[in-house]
């Protein structure tokens, strides 16, 4: 049953320290596995000796890729199922368990110790030796397109994995030609690491007899975990049980499986073994798949009065060594979808090309691409007003898509299902007092500071998925507790205490009786999706929804031959089913308790629904203030207006925009993966160099909701989960480009570090 405790569930344990993680796992006899990792980003193995590893004390065994050749391993395969540039297919280079031959980025694995204790195993990692022969390296995605580039991969030819184009290339060719006036950027969202709280674990059981395994590792989704596994290891899906409790944190980078979850299943397998793994937080930095790594030249062709005609985008993004699952689909068809933003340009093109480096793999990271084209449609608009002497406001109020226009098809085909633009700008000038900043831009003046005001108008897409239907299952008990089953994996979205509370409001029963279950056995047979492309809300939420609808109908039958009157005759309101024009009643809660002792609950239901998409939209806008004498920035005022459809839990979704934005304030002022050109060696491995986001960075949020249902599902909700970040990276370098102006500087790449904006202003001194 539900602990008897109101507010979100998941909070008192998880503050309490008794949140149950993988690294809190343990098994009676269970082994330890610690790995051997590449030193360096490009060489031939010669040789590895593993004696002395093998003669350790505790050392159970020693494995490395020469061990593995006999078992089939796949490499693991793309979500990108489309024709590039040219009819091209996206070329994956193969990537199996334990590196042979040849390590490609640093930290890749190249062995496996398993022993009877985690330092035991650690140990013995440093007793292996291994002869390399140095190769030359890549480290940048422009050096991975010169013509005398060395092959990451001999099976990619220039390095080149995927060459993807959208849109209208002649029409757009044709605005730009006739253009009165064009808008040019060069602009780099850079590498980042997603970092979540829980270092990646995995704890891996076989049962033998039934030759299964039980997976144990954080992740955004069983289902698509699983289905990762299964084909990498040629097993099929009743061969993997795949299990999480508490999740901290995913962001994207936890919807696939990592190449040790395989090694290990094939240990245990090997081994007859469980055995378990905990990562560190070098590992993380090193091989946790990174985000972003996009250089973008972004145009904009326009009137003189301020008319938009058409957008064009270029982008070169960096896949690292391997291609991930999400990794080609993120950087094309994700960043594709929003082209021209919010605003209703008649022509537009694309082209993304995507490159193989010796550095680590990238996936999708909050947001997935619609930031990095939001970035880009949002510095050109806010340029485009300062070349032309156009107010900010003005030009986006011109250009924004009418709400009567939507749905509304873009120049890549995407079809925009609803919006307000307008009616998010007005409350978003009048929330952030957008006319009474030059009186504060002078307060700041005054004192030395130079301060700008920036504005994002944005909106991005959610929903989607790889398997065609989301599924869900309501289950009364014996006590007359309901048991919602799904598909799902929360790892800090609210989940068991937003779908529980809504389905309760729905039925009329107190939500304590309700309870979201994701990890059982009942659950596994259902399907669905991950969580990924904040899409939770609108499929899980239509699901219960229409779950909850079929228990009502039900009712309505149980409660007529209850009161003895025709079904028709039922009215069902606040949780009671009531005789129309009479007195006569019975409540749900009645109903429920009165069938819990039969062998099949009578209001037992289940429901799906197929994928959809919906288009979540805002305008946030900012002002930071810049010391010149130190470089340091600080964000004086934020406001976020977002529309994401129907709302279930204001609370969550207010949290939901003040992580994301802190998460995109991260990336603007201080995080970013750097390697060496030259030696591809990552020199920000630590928390030392790594600069994480802390609480002081953003002010407290004004976050304010204009909400336009969605027609394209039955709950009419949006994603809220990564529209933070996706407004928060334009909204705050447009602010930080408007308090340089004044200074003579017209552009800046992030992350705004103090010693970037001090060199830029020196430099323009």
């Amino acid at each position: 049953m539900p602990h008897p405790f109101t507010g979100r569930r998941e909070d008192r344990r998880l503050i309490t320290g008794q949140g149950r993680y993988t690294a809190d796992l343990h098994r009676p006899g269970q082994l330890h596995a610690a790995f051997l990792r590449a030193d360096r980003a490009s060489a031939l193995i010669r040789s590895i000796d593993t004696g002395a590893a093998k003669q350790s004390p505790g050392v159970v065994a020693v494995y490395t890729g020469a061990d593995l050749a006999s078992t089939p391993f796949k490499t693991p395969a793309t979500l990108v199922s489309y024709p590039g540039h040219g009819g091209m297919a996206v070329q994956v280079p193969m990537h199996l368990p334990l590196a042979r031959g040849r390590v490609c980025f640093l930290g890749e694995e190249v062995a496996i110790v398993i022993a009877k204790s985690a330092l035991a195993a650690q140990d013995a990692v440093a007793l292996i030796e291994i002869d390399y022969d140095d190769q030359p390296v890549i480290a940048h995605p422009e050096d991975a397109i010169a013509a005398d580039a060395p092959r990451v991969h001999d099976s990619v030819p220039g390095n080149l994995a995927f060459d993807y184009e959208y849109g209208n290339e002649t029409a757009t060719t044709t605005a730009f030609a006739a253009a009165e006036h064009v808008v040019k950027l060069d602009l780099v969202s850079q590498r980042v690491a997603p970092c979540p709280m829980e270092p990646r674990t995995c704890l891996v059981e076989y049962d033998a007899a039934e030759q299964r395994f039980d997976i144990h590792v954080p992740n955004q989704g069983q289902t698509t975990v699983r289905a990762g596994l299964c084909h990498m290891m040629g097993l099929n899906p009743a061969q993997v049980r795949v299990h999480a409790q508490d999740v901290g944190g995913g962001f994207g980078a936890r919807s696939a499986p990592y190449q040790e979850y395989p090694i290990l299943m094939w240990a245990a397998r090997e081994l007859r073994a469980t055995i378990k793994w905990v990562g560190s937080r070098e590992e993380q930095l090193m091989t946790e798949a990174h985000g972003r790594a996009i250089s973008i030249k972004a145009e904009l062709a326009l009137d003189r009065d301020g008319t938009f005609r058409a957008f064009r985008m270029h982008w070169l993004c960096d896949m690292g060594a391997y291609l991930t699952p999400a990794g080609p689909l993120i950087n094309t068809l994700n960043g594709s979808l929003t082209i021209g933003g919010a605003y209703a340009a008649a022509a537009g093109y694309g082209r993304h090309r995507c490159v193989l480096t010796n550095t680590c793999p990238t996936t999708a990271y909050r947001g997935a691409g619609r930031p990095d084209m939001a970035y880009a449609v949002e510095r050109l608009v806010d340029e485009a007003a300062q070349q032309l002497g156009l107010d900010r406001l003005a030009i986006r109020r011109k250009n924004a898509i009418a709400r009567a226009a939507m749905p509304y098809k873009n120049a890549a085909g995407a079809t925009y299902d609803s919006a307000d633009f307008a009616g998010l700008l007005d409350k978003a000038e009048a929330a952030a007092d957008w006319g009474g900043f030059a009186a504060r831009k002078a307060q700041s003046q005054a004192i030395g500071k130079l301060r700008g005001l920036g504005m994002a108008m944005f909106l991005e897409p959610s929903g989607g998925g790889g398997v065609p239907k989301d599924q869900v299952a309501l289950r009364f008990g014996s006590q007359g507790e309901l048991v919602l089953h799904a598909v799902t994996q929360n790892h800090g979205q609210g989940h068991e205490t937003v779908f529980p509370e809504f389905v309760a409001r729905l039925l009329g029963i107190e939500a304590l009786a309700v309870e979201l279950r994701t990890d059982d056995a009942f659950s596994a047979t259902l399907t669905g999706n991950a969580v990924t492309g904040s899409r939770t809300t609108q499929q899980l939420g239509s699901a219960l929804q229409l779950g909850a609808l079929e228990v009502i109908r039900k009712a309505t039958l149980l409660a007529a031959e209850h009161l003895e009157a025709a079904p028709d005759d039922i009215v069902f309101s606040d949780g009671e089913f009531r005789v129309h024009g009479t007195d006569l009643a019975v409540s749900m809660g009645v109903l429920i308790h009165k069938f819990r002792d039969a062998p099949v609950h009578p209001l037992n239901s289940e429901a799906e629904v197929p994928l959809t998409r919906a288009f979540p939209s805002g305008v946030h806008v900012a002002e930071v203030e810049i010391d010149p004498d130190t470089g340091s920035t600080t964000i004086c005022r934020y406001v976020a207006v977002d529309d994401c459809g129907t709302i279930l839990n204001h609370t969550l979704v207010e949290g939901q925009i003040h992580g994301g934005v802190t998460q995109g304030a991260g990336q603007v002022f201080g995080e970013h993966c750097v390697y060496d050109r030259d030696s591809a060696q990552l020199l920000t491995g630590s928390f030392m160099d790594y600069t994480m986001p802390r609480a002081g960075l953003v002010p407290p949020i004004v976050a304010l909701e204009h909400a336009v249902s969605s027609p394209t599902n039955p709950l009419g909700a949006k994603g809220t989960g990564e529209a933070g970040t996706t407004g928060a990276l334009p909204t705050l370098m447009n602010a930080m480009v408007d308090a340089l102006r004044h200074r003579g500087i017209h552009h800046l790449d992030m992350p705004a570090t103090p010693a970037r904006v001090w060199q830029a202003l020196r430099a323009a001194a």
